[in-house]
Parts: C-alpha cells; structure tokens; sequence
C-alpha cells in the first residue's frame, strides 16, 4: 500500500507541476493569437491547417495538425486525467468523504450554472446550444497558478478544494462530451475498441504485466476510436480505469503512479501549450461586432464568468448550510468567493469542448467561441485574483 507521506509527495508534486505550467501555456496561446494578428499570420494558419499523415503498416491517417492536437495530443491529456482521477478517487482527496461531499456538490453547481447562462444566451433562432458544456469545466493549472499568486499565505485547504473540484468538474465534463459530442457512430470499430478496452482490463488484473503491454493496448484503443466516431480523448480516459494502482512493492509506486508521474509533466509543459497554440489563435481583423456581441461569444463568456462562480459558491453555501458538509478549516466565506471565480478559468478544457462543438474551421460560431473562452477565463480569474487578494490583506493584522 502506499504510505500518507507518499500519496502526499504525489500530491505536492502534482500540485506544482499545474501552477508552473500555467505560464507556459499562457504565452502559448498569447503567441497563437499575436502570430494569428501580424504578417505571419499566413504561415501560422497554414501550420495548424497543414495535412499530416501517419502511418504505421496498414494504418494510416492524415489529418491537420489542429485535428492531430485535439485527437491525438489531447487524447492523451485525458489518459493522464483520468489517471488521476482515478487516484484521487481511490487514494487521494476523493477517497475521504468528508472531504469529497463539499467539492463534488460544489461541482454540480459549477455544472448546472454555468450551462444555464450558456443556455440564456442560446435559446431560439440562430443560437446554437450544442455548445452549452464549454463552460463548465476548469483549468487546473490557470486556477491554482492564480491561487498561488493572489493568495499564496491563504490556508492550504483553499487549494485542496480547488483541485478537487477541478478535478469533479474535468469528470463531468468528460461524460458531457460522450453524451452530447458524439460523432457519427460505426459500431464494428465501435465494438472493436470496447473489446481492446474490455482486454486492458483483463490485463490491468495481473500487477505484473509489462508497461510496454499497457502502452500497446492504449495505441490500439486510440486508433479504433478515432475510426469508430466516439472521440478518443473519452475512449483514453475510460482506458485509464483499466491501469492498476496497488504498488508492486510495498512502499513503491504502482503502474498508475509510474504512468502519472511519468507523463503529468509532458502534458503540463508540451501537450497542453501545443494545443492552446493551435487552438487560441484568431484573427482580430475578421471578427466583427456580430462575432463580438454573438450569442455563443456572449453565452461562453457569462457562463464562465458569471455562471460559474454562481453555481459553484451557490451550491457550496447550499451544502454548508444544510449540514451536508463543513467548511474547509480555515477558510472564511470570502475566499469562497474568491476561489470560485477563480473556477471561471475554463481555458485549455472550453477551448476543446468549442472545438468538438464546432468543429468547420474559421466559422463565426468557432471564433465566437474562442472569444468568449478566453474574454470569461481573464474576467472571472482577474476578479478571484482581486477577492482573495483583497481577503489575505485582511487576514495579515491577525497573523
């Protein structure tokens, strides 16, 4: 079994790793957008436009490379979340149910509202409510690197709770995607890839297995998925439940500790920022008032910014309030507030919920989407950065 002090390096290390790589992604997607605005503008659009095929014996693939990032690269950032959800669910901050009850039903707030500002924006002729899950996802690594600018003396339950909600949010988010950004289904290679899932799961049975064996079935998976018309970050994150997490030695990692460590830090500092440059990027000059004050623009922005810190603070005080669960130790309703704007921090996830939801490179509703990812994850992160500023001012007198 693993030891307390284990789980919690684990922890730690994972925790660090988010926060360091919010500025690596950061500047990815500001160089997307000043690339997509100046006179290379051209060769960046033709770089994640360009065709790229792959193939190995009789597979062979070509896609763009923006299609690549979103169903190869991002496939594999779902692995490893699901890894660590996973974890957390077993070992982690998730395994305790006092501690899973307040971030987990917070979560659900942080579901349905900012759904409904989505909706309240998207109703009747010309919106498009496909998009309604863009906003309710949050981006671990924006929302605890702001966490540890703007409050970094404030108790470290704060934290705890930011993660483990980002954490509930990115698992709903994940099964809102199967449900509603299902491409066309072909159920022979549908079948083939739960049978390669149903085999890893056989596999994950005998601790012992290879890591090369795991990494094959993974390979396998992912290439039936993307014929199947199920999207492969959802088959991954599914694969994900099938690694084994009981160590091999007492004391030592097990295979899904070794996989999350191992690949955490490549998702952080590569795979993520490749895809928010790829992704982030538009053009000022073909957007026009009508894309600006659009409703998908208008629907993702309020409901990051608005229906988000709502819906997670609602239902936390809700939660509180019923004796359901207790407040953090040490944290006061203000910083509440403060972190569930910080929850806003959509980014990298509601930029690739937009992306399956509109999917026609260079529509109006995709740019519209990019707009109101990124207008509503600065505004609800800018003001959580302000609130618990302003909190850990106050805080200071009484330590």
């Amino acid at each position: 079994m693993l030891t307390g002090a284990m789980a919690r390096r684990i922890t730690l290390d994972f925790l660090r790793t988010e926060r360091g790589a919010a500025a690596v992604l950061a500047a990815a997607a500001g160089l997307a957008i000043g690339l997509a605005n100046s006179r290379l503008a051209p060769d960046y659009f033709g770089f994640i436009e360009a065709p790229f095929t792959v193939q190995f014996g009789a597979f062979r693939e070509s896609l763009s490379v923006l299609d690549w990032a979103r169903q190869g690269l991002m496939a594999v950032f779902f692995f490893v979340l699901g890894l660590e959800i996973k974890y957390e669910v077993t070992r982690g901050e998730l395994a305790n149910p006092r501690h899973l009850a307040l971030p987990a039903l917070a979560a659900l707030g942080g579901v349905v509202g900012p759904a409904l500002a989505y909706l309240a924006f998207n109703t009747g002729a010309g919106a498009a409510p496909q998009a309604w899950p863009a906003p309710i996802a949050t981006d671990m690594a924006f929302a605890l690197a702001a966490l540890a600018a703007a409050g970094p003396k404030l108790p470290a339950t704060l934290r705890i709770f930011v993660l483990t909600l980002a954490i509930s949010d990115n698992l709903a988010a994940v099964a809102l995607m199967g449900l509603t950004h299902a491409g066309r289904l072909h159920p022979a290679w549908a079948a083939a890839a739960a049978a390669a899932l149903a085999l890893m799961a056989m596999v994950g049975r005998f601790r012992q297995a290879p890591y090369l064996l795991y990494a094959v079935g993974l390979v396998v998976v992912w290439a039936l998925s993307l014929h199947s018309g199920v999207s492969p970050a959802i088959t991954l994150a599914i694969a994900a439940v099938t690694i084994p997490l009981s160590p091999r030695k007492p004391g030592r990692p097990g295979v899904l500790e070794d996989f999350m460590e191992s690949l955490h830090p490549y998702v952080a500092y590569v795979i993520l920022p490749f895809f928010a440059f790829t992704a982030a990027g538009f053009a000022f000059r073909g957007v026009g008032l009508s894309d600006l004050f659009g409703p998908v623009a208008l629907g993702v922005a309020a409901g990051l910014a608005l229906g988000k810190p709502l819906g997670v603070f609602a239902a936390a005080s809700a939660v509180i309030g019923l004796k359901l669960a207790r407040r953090p130790t040490g944290m006061r309703w203000i910083e509440l507030a403060g972190v569930s704007f910080l929850c806003g921090a959509g980014f990298t996830m509601s930029l690739f919920v937009g992306q399956l939801a509109f999917p026609a490179t260079g529509s109006s509703e995709q740019a519209q989407a990019r707009l109101g990812v990124i207008a509503g994850s600065i505004l609800s992160t800018l003001i959580g950065m302000a609130v618990l500023g302003w909190a850990q001012g106050r805080r200071a007198p009484e330590t």
